[in-house]
This record gives structure tokens, C-alpha cells and sequence, in this order.
């Protein structure tokens, strides 16, 4: 093989590796695979260092808050509340936080709770939407009988095309009065049902806001409606209206609580992805790991990461010359 020969299959090489070890910059990032997360800290929690710059060990023991919704399926079921713990341990020592049985050093108690969030019916499929259009259609319909009534009415009185002069208005009948009665009430009660869903609609969407730390964002974007930015209102609520798997850490003061009996939050950590394409018990352990670097840290408002789609090694290029690889 001749050195130009050579080279050129080098590069050839060297792009397709390129290829390999990079193929999520090709690919367009779905919702579902993002992960967010949100974490704040108390004003008085600062961590200690060490002398090379790194981070003092922390002393901890887990809590178990337990599931906070009654939304659940098989890939939750699976995890007992020590499965969970042990998954994130992990993740908490990469940040030099160290699970100990030693009360006196111990100086976070990190209540974990984790589940699935219920979220409200969409209101295109809701019943009281569908009550309000049927609603609407049957006073539209009256309405187009009773004009089409004056109509007809109308034209008898002008046989042979003369000249109408003056107004003519065709008195209703008892039964037409009580349609459109009947039609006002079924519209106005409609919309009072459409009124009051979207309300709790709104508020199961601030709840669940609260509990995946996207609290901040939810009450940022109210001014959104009714202005061009209304849109990313919008995404917001698609957001918070996909059913999400989550899981959040609350980090005690440890000594407060032991000692004085009160209960004092230095730090929590809220992580989250979306239910669609994923199980809990395998998404566990990564979602721990992203949030990990904002364990004990505040984020400043809600992150979004992209879940990792797999990495691919590539190892020493050997080459191969074409008269021996026959």
C-alpha cells in the first residue's frame, strides 16, 4: 500500500470512528429524552473543602419518604425503598457524600421519595368538553331553524316577488321558546362544567409543577398568556401534562433534628423524564447520575439534559494490508 493510499484510508478511518463515537449529533432530540432537573439549597449550607480543592466529605443516612403519587405500574413496583437507596448512593459519593451508621457524624438525613405523576385529562377528550360542543352545535342548529323559519315565513308574504314594506317579525311558537331556552341553559351550564375542569386542570398542573421543580418556569410563564410567547406557556403544560417519572431528594440538618427535634432543609433535588419510551427501574440510576452534579448545589431554575442514546469505544486503528486480509 503507498503512502497517499495509506493516508487516505487513515482519514477514512479516522471520519467513520468520528461517525461512531458521536452519532446524537445527528439525531434530533425527542422530548422524551429529556431529563430535567432542579435543585436549591439553604442560604446558610456551604460544603467545605479540602486542601487540594475538592469537596469535604459528608456523612449521611437515607429516610424513606416513599411514593408520593398512587400513580404506579410494574417498572416501580419492582424497586423496594432499599433498591432505590442503593441506586442512588452511587451517584451521592461521586459528590463526596458518604452514608454512615454513626448518629454523632452524621450530618444530612436525605429523605428519598420517588413514583409517577397523575396527570389531568387532556380537555379535548374531557367529557365536559364534549358536553360543550354538543352544547354549542344544538343552540347553533336552533338558531339556524329559527332563521330559516322568518325566512320561509317571509316569502309567503310576498308572493311573486313584491316589495316588502316594513318589518316583518314571525312570532315564536311556545315550543320554539322553550328550544332556545332549553338550548341557553345546556350552553351556559357546559360552559361553567369546561370552566371549573380547566381550572383544576390548572391547578393539578401547579402541583405537579411544585413537585418536579418546575414551580419556578410555571409561575414565570403566566404573563405568557395572551402575548406572542404564549406558545412556550404552552410546551410548558405538554411538559407537565406527559406523565413523568421522578424522584426527589430532601437533605435534613441531621443534628437539628436529632438534638432539637426540628426540622431544618439544607438542600433538595428534584429529577424527572418523561413515562413515554422508558421504565423507572432502568432509568433509576441515570437519572441519579445527571442530577449528581446539583446534589448539594443550587441550580438556578429548571435543567434539561439529554438522556445519553449509548457510547460507542473506539480502540487503536490497525491496519490491515489488502494482500493479507484475502
Amino acid at each position: 500500500m503507498n503512502k497517499a493510499r495509506l493516508n487516505c484510508w487513515i482519514c477514512l478511518q479516522l471520519a467513520c470512528a468520528a461517525m461512531l463515537a458521536c452519532p446524537t449529533r445527528a439525531r434530533a432530540v425527542s422530548a422524551d429524552d429529556i431529563t430535567t432537573i432542579a435543585s436549591r439549597t439553604s442560604d446558610d449550607y456551604v460544603r467545605a473543602k479540602l486542601s487540594d480543592g475538592s469537596v469535604k466529605p459528608e456523612f449521611y443516612a437515607f429516610g424513606e419518604g416513599g411514593q408520593l403519587t398512587g400513580i404506579t405500574d410494574a417498572t416501580i413496583k419492582t424497586l423496594s425503598f432499599i433498591d432505590v437507596a442503593r441506586t442512588i448512593a452511587g451517584p451521592l459519593a461521586a459528590q463526596n457524600y458518604i452514608p454512615t451508621r454513626d448518629p454523632k457524624a452524621t450530618r444530612l438525613l436525605i429523605l428519598v421519595y420517588w413514583g409517577r405523576t397523575n396527570t389531568p385529562q387532556r380537555s379535548d377528550d374531557s367529557l365536559a368538553s364534549q358536553q360543550l360542543q354538543d352544547a354549542s352545535a344544538a343552540a347553533a342548529n336552533i338558531k339556524h331553524a329559527t332563521d330559516q323559519q322568518g325566512v320561509v315565513t317571509t316569502s309567503n308574504l310576498t308572493p311573486g316577488g313584491a316589495m316588502v314594506c316594513g318589518h316583518f317579525a314571525p312570532q315564536p311558537t311556545v315550543t320554539d321558546v322553550g328550544d332556545q331556552i332549553d338550548s341557553d341553559n345546556a350552553f351556559t351550564g357546559a360552559m361553567a362544567l369546561a370552566a371549573a375542569e380547566n381550572r383544576a386542570r390548572d391547578q393539578a398542573n401547579a402541583l405537579n409543577a411544585q413537585l418536579l421543580g418546575f414551580d419556578s418556569e410555571w409561575n414565570a410563564s403566566a404573563s405568557y398568556v395572551g402575548t406572542p410567547r404564549e406558545f412556550r406557556r404552552q410546551d410548558l403544560v405538554n411538559e407537565l401534562e406527559a406523565s413523568r417519572y421522578f424522584v426527589v431528594l430532601m437533605a435534613y440538618d441531621f443534628q437539628v433534628m436529632w438534638k432539637q427535634k426540628k426540622h431544618k432543609l439544607l438542600w433538595e433535588t428534584r429529577v424527572s423524564i418523561r413515562q413515554q419510551h422508558h421504565e423507572f427501574d432502568k432509568e433509576l440510576l441515570a437519572m441519579a447520575q445527571h442530577a449528581s452534579p446539583f446534589f448539594g448545589r443550587d441550580s438556578h431554575g429548571l435543567v434539561r439534559r439529554e438522556v445519553p442514546q449509548g457510547r460507542v469505544e473506539i480502540g487503536d486503528i490497525k491496519l490491515v494490508d489488502s494482500g493479507s486480509a484475502r
